[in-house]
């Protein structure tokens, strides 16, 4: 399975996915998406989630699963809030400069930040429409 390939890259960060742990992902992000009234043929975003987030320091084997979870919920909580406008790659690595930085690994502040960060994307697009509707 592709998830378990990427084991290779992320233990070196000691950080390891069991068979159980994947099951317990794909089922977790199959009901994210039921729940965000999403449709996703691939695992492309779980398996960058994975890649990226492997690498931060704030990322420990303890609580790897449940953080992986937290952050499916707070991707495709944003996907929908920012209206698909921010692309997937892109979203992922703001999420991850947030972690890093100023939720210093916090994701109760991740996810603090990133409706901030939301807000404030959805207010210079409306911000944005109404200046090109005055073009007209």
């Amino acid at each position: 399975m592709e998830l378990l390939e990427l084991n290779e890259k992320t233990k070196e960060h000691g950080l390891i996915l069991t068979p159980n742990d994947i099951k317990t992902l794909i089922v977790f992000r199959n009901k994210v998406l039921h729940d965000h009234g999403r449709i996703e043929l691939g695992i492309e975003v779980l398996k960058e989630l994975i890649e990226v987030f492997a690498a931060s320091p704030y990322t420990d084997e303890d609580n790897y699963v449940e953080t992986l979870n937290e952050l499916q919920e707070i991707f495709y909580y944003l996907r929908n809030e920012t209206e698909d406008k921010i692309g997937d790659m892109k979203l992922i690595h703001q999420m991850m400069e947030c972690f890093n930085g100023p939720s210093a690994g916090s994701l109760e502040l991740l996810r603090s930040k990133m409706e901030e960060f939301a807000e404030s994307f959805r207010r210079d697009k409306m911000r944005s429409e109404s200046l090109d509707k005055g073009d007209e």
